[in-house]
């Protein structure tokens, strides 16, 4: 990885599995973040059972990758069941929020307008 790598933390040009990348944590929420630019970020996140990020909005459409457990994702006043191996996308400006039902880690990338 050089120093002008643009996903940063992460190996390059070699297999891995992401779940490896953040452990999951009793009691906790525990996150890498491997791109944050003004329109675009992309994040690890791992929450331990019970934990959750409460509702909140974001400026851009955000697409959740579970990669292991099981999460809840509210979005608006809907509720989703979110396993591992799925994906939900999160429409932007609407509020939304995740509970671990069991352990789960996810990619989370954002995608933002850009600035005109």
């Amino acid at each position: 990885m050089g120093a002008d790598s643009l996903i940063k933390k992460i190996p390059h040009s070699q297999v891995i599995k992401l779940e490896d990348m953040v452990a999951v944590d009793a009691n906790q929420v525990s996150s890498m973040t491997l791109v944050q630019r003004p329109s675009i970020g992309m994040t690890l996140f791992s929450l331990g059972e019970g934990e959750g990020i409460k509702m909140h909005t974001s400026p851009g459409d955000a697409m959740v990758q579970i990669l292991s457990g099981i999460a809840e994702i509210i979005i608006g006043e809907e509720k989703h069941l979110v396993h591992g191996g799925e994906t939900i996308i999160l429409p932007a400006n609407i509020p939304h929020a995740l509970h671990a039902i069991k352990s789960f880690q996810m990619l989370l990338i954002v995608v933002k307008p850009d600035k005109q």
